[in-house]
């Protein structure tokens, strides 16, 4: 081959090697974003066929166009290279280089002009086939991973056996998780030494890092969160952790996706209160009808509470009083004892999350009183109902993952702000099956109906629906604003936004999406 057609071949590989390693990187993200599994991943790659995965650059043959589509520069959730995605990265890139590889030899060996052919199919291939690369590479690293996670698992469960002094309280429930956590580890604070893992920390490698690495030989309470996506998951989590005192929020539509139908999600949910110990209780939300069917799955003692102040309840609630400082309701517990409650959090989904929380207090001898006294400590958790001050606009941040029911909450709490202009921004919610386009559709109407003043909506065919129930609703539409990611939306709001107004961020999809 001739020096020139030696050099432009180099430059051409450079050029294709820097955009392959930037697709290929795009392709691990979306690999760790969609859990590491091989049907969820499968379904994206379907999904985006002709937005990512074959670019107009493949039809044209030109490998080595770059395309902002890849860039990172705007990543919501950034790649985390954890050990696993180190190993995974190794393996796609041993895979990704073989075409190259093989292209570069070809092209250099045959001597003569025809070798730039080489080149440029090898970098074609290269580039084209980096979501099958990452595909692969996953393959050849899942029974690695596997062995590794069962020994994460024993080492977790060999822990736990040696602490029956330790008493574990797991939570579950479509919504509410996380919140009824830490407020549940502040209630019984005032009684025990409590470890409440992190965020949201509820898959099999997130119970077993908080086992192995975190609890100590002075914590008396593990509080965890069960979370599922699909059926058998919560024997999973349980063959790792057994519960003492299991809890149950809700039974929602989210994971309608992967779950199939909401009675399939109570089935599986339920199963936590099958697996806690003989004589451990169990904490239902009596206003949720299949949360309270789940009494009869359990030997041991069952709470019951609600916040419409049901008498049956064990717990329940009485005034509940709302403003945008927080919430304020009464408590009255299993022995008639009432106590004032006021927390700083808004919402009345919270009412029900103070009172779970509470009922497990009363099971382990906690005083209301008492309880009452700490939950006046409360602070709002990051990303539901946070309110935040930036300069002379009030943030409502509820960006992390968004249900029907917290949504038509939120937009309520939104609409009885006083401000200049209340706001909304939102992409919508996902993984809820058939029901997803009647439920943004149902938000949509419901944004009308409370008079919001401006609707920011990121992403076109994403949230479709919501404009649909919004013009069905007579919506203005020059008060719907529509915008292809959240960096635009915010670029808007920065240029638009006055002093007083109040702004929801409801919900914040993930970068897949």
């Amino acid at each position: 081959m001739t020096t020139t057609l030696t050099v432009l071949a180099t430059i051409a590989t450079l050029f294709a090697g820097w955009r392959a390693t930037r697709r290929t990187r795009f392709f691990l993200h979306i690999f760790q974003l969609e859990t590491y599994k091989f049907d969820r991943y499968a379904r994206w790659l379907s999904d985006h066929v002709r937005s990512a995965v074959v670019r107009l650059s493949h039809v044209v043959g030109a490998a080595f166009i770059s395309s902002r589509r890849y860039r990172s520069t705007q990543e919501k959730k950034p790649l985390a290279f954890t050990a696993r995605m180190t190993r995974l990265t190794v393996a796609t890139g041993l895979v990704a280089i073989l075409p190259l590889g093989l292209g570069a030899f070809y092209g250099w060996h045959t001597g003569d002009p025809s070798g730039v052919f080489w080149y440029l199919l090898g970098f074609l291939v290269t580039d084209l086939g980096a979501p099958l690369w990452v595909a692969v590479g996953a393959g050849l690293t899942h029974p690695i991973e596997n062995i590794i996670q069962d020994g994460f698992k024993r080492q977790a469960r060999t822990r736990l056996s040696n602490r029956p002094d330790l008493t574990i309280v797991g939570i579950t429930g479509s919504y509410g998780k996380t919140s009824t956590k830490f407020i549940l580890a502040e209630l019984l604070r005032q009684k025990y030494n409590v470890y409440a893992t992190p965020s949201s920390y509820n898959t099999p490698m997130g119970l077993c890092l908080a086992v192995n690495e975190d609890v100590k030989p002075e914590h008396q309470v593990l509080v965890l969160e069960y979370g599922i996506r699909y059926p058998g998951d919560i024997d999973e989590l349980c063959d790792i952790a057994r519960p003492d005192v299991s809890v149950v929020t809700t039974v929602g539509v989210a994971h309608l996706e992967t779950m199939g139908s909401q009675d399939a999600i109570a089935q599986e949910k339920g199963k936590l209160v099958k697996y806690t110990t003989s004589d451990g209780p169990a904490v239902l939300n009596a206003d949720d009808q299949r949360v309270d069917a789940m009494a009869a799955r359990t030997d041991g003692p069952v709470w019951r509470i609600s916040s419409t102040g049901d008498s049956v309840a064990d717990i329940t609630a009485h005034d509940v009083r709302y403003d945008t400082d927080g919430t304020s309701f009464v408590v009255r517990d299993d022995t008639g004892t009432e106590a004032a409650f006021e927390i700083s959090l808004l919402g009345k989904h919270n009412v029900t999350n103070v009172l779970l929380a509470v009922a497990v207090g009363r099971s382990m001898g906690l005083r209301l009183r008492q309880m009452a006294h700490a939950a006046n400590r409360l602070e709002p958790i990051e990303h539901r109902l946070q309110l935040r001050r930036r300069g002379d606009v009030t943030i409502i941040d509820d960006a992390f993952n968004s249900n029907p029911v917290g949504a038509r909450n939120a937009v309520e709490i939104l609409g009885q702000m006083n401000g200049a202009r209340r706001v909304i921004v939102t992409p919508g919610m996902v993984e809820m099956g058939e029901r997803q386009w009647t439920e943004n559709k149902a938000l949509g109407a419901h944004i009308a109906e409370h008079d919001i003043d401006l609707a920011v909506l990121v992403g076109d065919e994403q949230t479709e629906a919501i404009r649909e129930g919004l013009t069905e609703a007579a919506y203005p539409e020059e008060r719907i604003k529509v915008f292809s990611s959240l960096f635009e939306a915010q670029d808007f709001l920065k240029q638009h936004l006055q002093s007083g107004d109040v702004v929801l961020y409801e919900n914040d999809l993930p970068d897949q999406y």
